[in-house]
């Protein structure tokens, strides 16, 4: 049983902002995914919150935060700290409730968020090297404007909007028996679990985190939320250092597990969405596929993933891609010695073939201290069909007596 705690957010509160949304947003598709279904160990769904209006399931909760705004304090404007998603939610959700809205954006955020944030009607502001430099920003233009600041997860009202996604899986797979949730500050999990919980509690609700920014599981060790010292992933959008009070509380009270994932796994997870899938989305957005590939079979089937927004900087997606093909063995780099002499080159290159890889590129060198005289070193990339496939690449390499002093993925 689910204890009386203030801080909570109630099953009431998801459906009354239910109601709020509704014929604004999107109920967006519960997409099945025949490829994840092995890593499942049963059927396996996408939650398609990428193909929410801006992209992300951050318009739910902002929509709803600043439509309970008095006439007064939305005539006053909205502001906002965000490099992305929140960015854009909270200005469409402006934009159609009749505010004006500002948001402090780092000055690296990318082109294409920052372009979108400014078409949503959002006065834009570039300050500072990270989001916490642009967060102070927005809290100080609060204080002096009388603006109201939109918090990305640290208030009820958002946790409720972002709660209406669980609502929506519950009724489009009855039978769901685990929900996968890509976490940072919380707040999408948070509501996702108030929503189930209150209407199915014995459906699983798990919070995947980026293993560089897990603050998760060293607070709920805690017992309260813990800053982290410092983080490192792809996945910005749940890259936050430190837990709300309470999104804490409501983690507590309605979620299963939280795991976390490697930057090879959420990798491997954005991959599978673009190919399979045919999703374009962020690695954020990719954590709860992750979540299924980095650990198969430990959670009950039918299980949900939730793809939380698909705004990727075009970029970091052909990173990303290269990096996830390389993960899954698609990429294979050798360094392999072989005679210096007229033939050898197309020798070595003709071994690859017949072992069915595809050369990317080549680069050779006379000159290392480890070379005897009248060998050469042999760099070649290779387009690869699996790790299984590399490792016959190599073992075809060397029954033919190739030197294969390096293997690098």
């Amino acid at each position: 049983m689910v204890p009386s705690i203030p801080s909570l957010v109630t099953l009431a509160e998801v459906e009354s902002a239910r109601a709020v949304i509704e014929g604004v947003l999107r109920q967006t598709p519960l997409e099945l995914s025949r490829a994840l279904q092995s890593p499942a160990g049963g059927p396996a769904y996408l939650k398609c919150e990428n193909l929410q209006r801006t992209g992300s399931f951050k318009i739910r909760g902002a929509y709803v935060r600043i439509s309970r705004l008095t006439a007064a304090e939305r005539a006053r404007g909205v502001v906002a700290a965000s490099a992305g998603n929140h960015a854009q939610g909270v200005a469409l959700a402006a934009s159609i409730l009749g505010a004006k809205s500002r948001v402090f954006m780092p000055v690296s955020a990318p082109l294409p968020k920052l372009a979108a944030t400014k078409a949503y009607g959002a006065e834009v502001e570039l300050v500072g090297e990270n989001l916490g430099v642009s967060l102070i920003a927005a809290q100080e233009y609060a204080e002096r404007t009388g603006a109201v600041f939109i918090h990305p997860f640290d208030h009820r009202d958002l946790i409720a909007g972002q709660g209406t996604v669980g609502l929506e899986i519950l009724e489009q797979c009855p039978s769901v028996r685990t929900i996968l949730v890509g976490t940072g500050g919380g707040g999408l999990l948070s509501g996702i679990g108030a929503a189930v919980k209150g209407i199915a509690p014995d459906v699983a609700v798990v919070g995947v985190q980026a293993a560089g920014a897990a603050a998760f599981p060293p607070s709920l060790a805690a017992g309260h939320p813990v800053g982290l010292v410092s983080m490192n992933t792809m996945a910005d959008g749940i890259a936050v250092p430190k837990p709300a009070q309470i999104t804490y509380d409501n983690v507590t009270a309605y979620v299963d597990e939280i795991v976390s994932v490697g930057e090879e796994s959420i990798s491997r997870a954005l991959l599978l969405c673009l190919e399979r899938a045919k999703m374009v989305i962020e690695p954020a957005g990719a954590a709860s596929v992750a979540g299924l590939l980095q650990y198969p079979g430990r959670f009950e089937p039918p299980v949900v993933a939730v793809l939380s927004g698909g705004n990727i900087d075009p970029i970091l997606l052909m990173r990303v891609i290269q990096h996830g093909m390389i993960a899954a063995g698609r990429y294979l780099s050798l360094r392999v010695t072989v005679p210096d002499s007229p033939g050898s080159l197309a020798r070595l290159l003709a071994a690859i073939a017949d072992a069915g890889a595809n050369v990317l590129d080549v680069e050779h060198s006379r000159v290392d201290s480890d070379l005897h005289l009248g060998e050469v070193q042999v760099d070649v990339r290779l387009e690869t069909k699996g790790s299984s496939h590399q490792a016959e690449v190599v073992a075809c390499l060397r029954e033919r007596e190739y030197g294969v002093v390096a293997q690098v993925r």
